[in-house]
């Protein structure tokens, strides 16, 4: 998809014709684009994030649009008169299709044993973190119940399907990407903090729960302005573990001119060549549809409730996402998409 920009430029550097063209000539050739203006502000200004409409041709700006869009998106695209009859559809709230969507185990005795150890030591692990000094992790709180958890996973399952995104929970590494091999913790720039043991087993927890349908109590919206974004579906305390950001693992150099507006920071090593990034495009988790805050307002600012962090969880890099204040129920969350860097645009964020 290109800009009205990028078809200007083209115009202007093509070379001069050898014979003089005929009206006729530039009616069939390419359309003069140099009037084109934004639909809904009605300015030609900023046309370098001026989108244009493959089906109508009528223009755009990223920012104008709901949901905003941060980059030019890749392949054809079409307005949103255009492209309302491409509505997604709900994810059927059956059992059967949820457990396998999200390939979660089936009950049995070993289940039902784990699941009771789970409990155990959710409680166990939250008597120690009463301490102040202490500060450990802590595990989400599942809702309690199963039912309101299937409507949770619905959602999630919903927003994947609608973005043509494969489940996936872990940190996946594919052929003609970065190898396993290449995420080590040493080679961040000024060496990463390392994930303490009680913490770690913490995060191992909330996978295992997980894996048998214990999930974390979020819910998967739709805003018309924000597009897909999570909300708490119940009180989430002060540095309970949200997410782990995970997606396919790649070179940053191999994704500088990528337009996914997902991607996150997984090693940002010394040697350029050797930094990491997650790319969630075509496999990933809820981590995907948390929203960024806007960063260049004092009231963006105030909506971040979350953390990302990047630790050392032996010897490779994971980025989480946590509670950095108490989050109510139907609070929805943001964290800070640039952390230290200020490299990414949110000024145009709601």
């Amino acid at each position: 998809m290109a800009t009205a920009t990028t078809l200007k430029r083209r115009r202007t550097q093509a070379p001069a014709p050898l014979c003089p063209l005929s009206l006729t000539d530039i009616e069939e050739g390419e359309k003069d684009y140099s009037d084109v203006y934004c639909e809904e502000c009605r300015s030609g200004d900023a046309s370098d994030e001026l989108l244009l409409c493959d089906k109508c041709d009528r223009g755009f700006h990223l920012f104008c649009l709901r949901p905003v869009l941060v980059s030019v998106p890749k392949g054809s695209w079409f307005c949103p008169p255009c492209s309302r009859h491409k509505k997604f559809r709900k994810f059927p709230l059956i059992q059967t299709k949820i457990i396998d969507f999200f390939r979660i185990q089936r009950s049995s005795e070993s289940t039902q044993k784990l699941n009771n150890d789970v409990r155990r030591k959710r409680k166990r692990v939250g008597s120690l973190v009463m301490s102040k000094k202490k500060r450990k992790l802590l595990p989400f709180n599942p809702t309690e119940d199963p039912a309101r958890r299937l409507e949770q996973m619905a959602s999630l399952a919903t927003a994947l399907t609608a973005t043509g995104t494969k489940f996936s929970n872990e940190l996946t590494y594919m052929p003609g990407m970065a190898p396993k091999s290449a995420n080590r913790a040493v080679f961040e720039q000024g060496g990463m903090q390392v994930l303490s043991r009680d913490d770690a087993e913490t995060l191992n927890l909330c996978k295992k729960m997980m894996e048998t349908g214990e999930w974390p109590p979020l819910l998967v919206v739709f805003d018309p302005q924000e597009g897909f974004t999570v909300e708490a579906d119940k009180f989430i305390k002060d540095l309970t573990i949200i997410a782990e950001y995970t997606g396919d693992v790649d070179y940053l150099k191999n994704r500088e001119h990528d337009d996914g507006d997902s991607m996150m920071t997984l090693v940002s090593a010394a040697n350029p060549s050797q930094s990491l990034v997650i790319c969630p495009d075509k496999r990933g988790n809820i981590a995907r549809f948390i929203s960024g805050i806007n960063n260049y307002t004092p009231d963006g600012k105030k909506k971040q409730n979350l953390k990302c962090v990047r630790f050392d969880v032996n010897g490779e890099c994971r980025v989480l996402l946590i509670a950095n204040r108490d989050i109510a129920k139907g609070e929805r969350l943001y964290y800070d998409y640039n952390g230290h860097e200020h490299e990414y645009p949110t000024q145009h964020f709601v």
